[in-house]
């Protein structure tokens, strides 16, 4: 008998829009608004009036791309695309014939894409692939956007768009290639003629991360560079509010765009550019993003933080002061602008001394957005930070320090112009935590490290003058040292739960630590194991309802609540859909579809990616954005959220950045503390942080191992998870498919306990990636259990045989699973 049978149906019978979605619609399109990055605005040619006469290119203006594929595709009732979101804001499209064109063009490559994904699906078929030979070829069959024709030498006007678009997505890294991190010939050419045929020209890039953008310097009437990212299903009329002036951008970037990419330090030997797919070295140590380009004072094309607006602001420091360990800084920020209202970031950043252990010149601690100013307005932003977020890890000492010296304090509305504000001076060095090593590196690394010269010429030109600005002392002693207990677990024989896990039968226990599958889905299927909520990411056992342990469902994301749109059933059974229905919607499916008696619907809201949501910078509307997505996994029965994504941002080739918020931990940490704030203020819902740790490659992420230094995974690669917990607590992390130095991370004792759990506190379920057990002997469910990871999914015959097998051999303790099913039904219960 089907699962599903025995539990309320998800979804409704009427498919007409109900309250949620157009109030989460309205959401999607501001926080898009407030995401969007003004790169370049020469002569103020943005915003245009209002029933403007425009020619609209590229593969965007039609198929703009609202979010990445993968797992983090949301299928949305409706997209809304740019040249749709024009002509509904008044804009008269001047170029139909190019657009009908053009439209005929995509579909035909679209199809012939289609028979390439088959072909490669029966291929792979040849051999084995646990997730599947079709969802294997959909990640290794990039669709090549096409350019278009050029305009007819008679299209001339006063403006034109040309919308760049491009995508990316699970199991595959961008290229370093023409169609991907660079133009097309052909798109050249076509914005070649575009610039010779209209007077303005305004570039709207539709992609995930950065893009070789050197071919605007060519063109002196390319005028104006609006970024939207890849912003969710109301993408037009939010690009359309913004042209008009109808929202003032106020985006800021959250990534550093290089000149050129090979202005990233070790940018050759990224993914599959050197050739090794099973060792990616991180070179760069801490100087990851900004943090490399500001500490070794080089030149970038757009830098961190970095974002214009239609009108001015000025920002004044007007205060620095401390309370306890909380420094605060009050920032006066004014639009000094006469026409148009908008909003600014306060950021704030620290140069911390260099004496003793290298640092990056300088780094975010903090950062707050003004509500709407009007013209003359102003607003005083206070942005708080801890002391010890101003600690670097020691190697040495195994301990947090903060150093004896002269901390700098910087204040601005980008990395590039934040101001010397004043000074924290700290007369002797403090440990502000004592802790034990983790992931120590099985071999030596060769790391980059700070060019003293540099950062002594950069820190001298404000040290000289700190006589003239607010300095705030700091007493060593007044400063405490946190000590952590480890290995601190105890199963408490008191606890009602603990009681209510040690009850069930070692078949039931087995069951509950991984998820649940039936003899027709024990393949491990990606993104849509799930039976009761169809379209479901996976769910817990059924095996122990009767005694009070509920049955749990889990929907990816990030972008929103991934379920299918609709459904059937048949003679009372729900008709689950296969892979082949799930991808894309269908798009790969070949067949007929089953009718069944009853078709219910799942209309979940495509939201911005991550990297926009990131690039709002605006803390309120993360969670609101988090209440959003929490409202939709209670309208279908959804527990575990599986996001946000928050992974560095380590290299624009990742195929994976989109869902990602930063290159900086700081933003990462907070976006994703907000974001769950929002999830489970309702009741019963949970976000599960991913992917924990150093998913940095898609290219060969089930067997690449992450090589670096203790320091730089403590810094920066999960410091971003480290924030997050102790802010909002998720119900859940997700471990990555990766090997640390060494260890798959879903297996590590110390990613999945010594830190998150002894030093970070963490409460929630630690759970794998889907099919992490399954592709060889090096990482075991039962190998999860025993580091902490609680929950083996998405679960199959395979994981129950391997934890029967070592509970009998004595590798597993039956304490250790009573562990495991005891968290999963703490977070049940919730």
């Amino acid at each position: 008998m089907n699962m599903a049978d025995t539990i309320k149906r998800s979804g409704v019978t009427d498919p007409a829009e109900r309250p949620y979605e157009i109030a989460h619609k309205a959401l999607a399109r501001q926080i898009a608004e407030e995401g969007f990055v003004l790169m370049k605005n020469d002569d103020h040619l943005l915003p245009l009036a209002e029933g403007s006469e425009v020619a609209l290119f590229g593969a965007g203006a039609l198929k703009t791309i609202k979010g990445g594929t993968g797992s983090g595709n949301v299928y949305a009732r409706q997209i809304v695309n740019v040249l749709t979101g024009l002509e509904d804001a008044g804009f008269a499209i001047t170029n139909r014939a190019w657009l009908e064109s053009y439209e005929a063009l995509y579909d035909a490559s679209r199809e012939e894409w289609k028979k390439a994904v088959w072909a490669k699906a029966e291929e792979l078929k040849k051999e084995n692939h646990v997730l599947g030979p079709l969802f294997e070829a959909y990640m290794l069959t990039p669709f090549n956007i096409p350019a278009g024709d050029l305009p007819d030498a008679s299209m001339r006007g006063e403006t034109a768009i040309f919308v760049l678009s491009r995508n990316a997505g699970e199991g595959a890294d961008r290229r370093l290639e023409k169609g991907d991190y660079y133009l097309l010939d052909q798109e050249y050419e076509l914005i070649k003629a575009i610039c010779s045929q209209y007077k303005n020209v305004i570039l709207i890039i539709n992609a995930g991360g950065a893009l070789d953008l050197n071919f605007t310097e060519e063109f002196d009437n390319l005028k104006s560079i609006l970024y939207v990212s890849q912003p969710g299903q109301d993408a037009g009329h939010a690009v359309a509010d913004t042209l008009l002036g109808k929202t003032s951008p106020s985006g800021k970037l959250a990534a550093t765009w290089p000149d050129h990419y090979e202005d990233l330090p070790f940018a050759m030997e990224y993914s599959n550019l050197n050739g090794d797919l099973l060792h990616d070295h991180y070179k760069q140590g801490i100087f990851v993003g900004y943090r490399y380009f500001d500490s070794f004072d080089k030149p970038v094309r757009y830098g961190f933080g970095f974002g214009l607006s239609y009108t001015t602001f000025e920002l004044k420091t007007t205060g620095i002061r401390l309370d306890g360990e909380t420094v605060t800084v009050d920032v006066c920020v004014k639009n000094t602008g006469d026409t148009y209202s908008g909003k600014e970031v306060a950021q704030v950043y620290v140069s911390c001394p260099q004496e003793k252990l290298p640092k990056e010149y300088r780094k975010l601690v903090g950062f707050a957005k003004t509500n709407v100013l009007a013209p003359g307005e102003e607003e005083v932003l206070s942005v708080s930070f801890c002391l010890r977020s101003l600690a670097s890890f020691d190697e040495a000492a195994c301990a947090w320090v903060l150093e004896e010296g002269t901390y700098g304090i910087f204040a601005g509305s980008t990395l590039q112009n934040a101001a010397f504000a004043g000074s924290l001076v700290l007369d002797a060095d403090v440990i502000t935590e004592k802790v034990q090593h983790a992931c120590v590196p099985q071999q030596e690394i060769d790391e980059l490290n700070a060019d003293k010269a540099i950062i002594d010429r950069l820190r001298s030109a404000w040290l000289d003058k700190t006589a003239d600005y607010p300095a705030i002392s700091l007493k060593a002693a007044d400063i405490t040292t946190k000590e952590n207990i480890y290995g601190r677990f105890d199963l408490a024989e008191n606890d009602e739960d603990l009681a209510l896990v040690k009850s069930l039968s070692r078949g039931q226990l087995i069951k509950l630590c991984t998820g649940a599958f039936t003899d027709e889905n024990d393949q491990g299927a990606i993104g849509a194991a799930g039976w009761t909520v169809p379209g479901s990411a996976a769910q817990t056992s059924a095996c122990a309802v009767t005694e009070g342990v509920p049955v749990s469902v889990l929907a990816d994301g990030p972008a929103g609540v991934r379920l299918i749109q609709e459904y059937q059933i048949k003679d009372g059974i729900a008709i689950i859909p296969t892979l082949e229905e799930s991808i894309e919607g269908g798009i790969l499916f070949q067949g007929e579809k089953v009718k069944g008696d009853e078709t219910r619907y799942q209309f979940c809201t495509a939201f911005p990616v991550g990297t926009l949501i990131a690039q709002t910078w605006n803390t309120e509307a993360m969670e609101e954005f988090g209440r959003a997505i929490g409202e939709e996994m209670e309208e279908f029965g959804v527990r575990f959220w599986l996001a946000p994504g928050m992974n560095i941002q380590k290299n624009p080739l990742c195929g994976r950045n989109f869902e990602y918020y930063s290159e900086d931990p700081l933003i990462a940490g907070i976006a994703a503390a907000f974001v769950t704030k929002g999830v489970q203020s309702c009741r019963g819902c949970g976000t599960t942080i991913k992917h924990y740790s150093c998913n940095s490659q898609e290219n060969n992420r089930m067997g690449v191992d992450a090589i670096l230094s203790e320091r730089a995974l403590r810094e920066i690669y999960t410091k971003g998870f480290e924030i997050a917990i102790k802010e909002s607590q998720p119900m859940a992390i997700m471990t990555s498919y990766n090997l640390v130095n060494g260890i798959h991370a879903a297996n590590n004792y110390d990613l999945c306990t010594k830190l998150t759990r002894d030093e970070w506190d963490f409460q929630g379920v630690i759970m794998t990636d889907w099919t992490t057990t399954n592709q060889g002997p090096d990482c075991t469910a039962a190998g999860c259990v025993r580091a902490g990871n609680d929950l083996v999914m998405p679960g199959r015959q395979m994981d129950h045989d391997n934890l029967n097998a070592d509970l009998d051999n004595g590798a597993l303790s039956m304490d250790e699973v009573y562990r495991s099913v005891w968290r999963l039904l703490r977070a049940l219960k919730k």
